[in-house]
């Protein structure tokens, strides 16, 4: 099975005039962009994504804690195992 793609690139998109005083469009002519639509969009469901990031950071930080005290642990362990056991 062969797969079949069309070689002419897509169109572009045409300029929403009622989108241009968003503040996304605002903020890209501020900073001197040669087009007022900034590629992208804003996050559909904004509070489902900050409470996965807000788990995802509780959850390096304890990535990060168990290994800093894994490291401890074994330290003492081998410290009092001693050198010459």
């Amino acid at each position: 099975m062969t797969l079949v793609t069309d070689p002419r690139p897509p169109a572009p998109a045409a300029p929403d005039p009622a989108a241009y005083d968003a503040p996304r469009n605002e903020r890209a002519r501020a900073k001197g962009l040669e087009t007022p639509v900034i590629a992208g969009g804003d996050d559909p469901d904004l509070e489902t994504a900050q409470a996965e990031d807000r788990r995802l950071w509780r959850l390096l930080i304890a990535m990060v804690v168990a290994i800093v005290v894994a490291g401890f642990l074994i330290g003492i362990l081998l410290a009092l195992a001693g050198p010459g056991r």
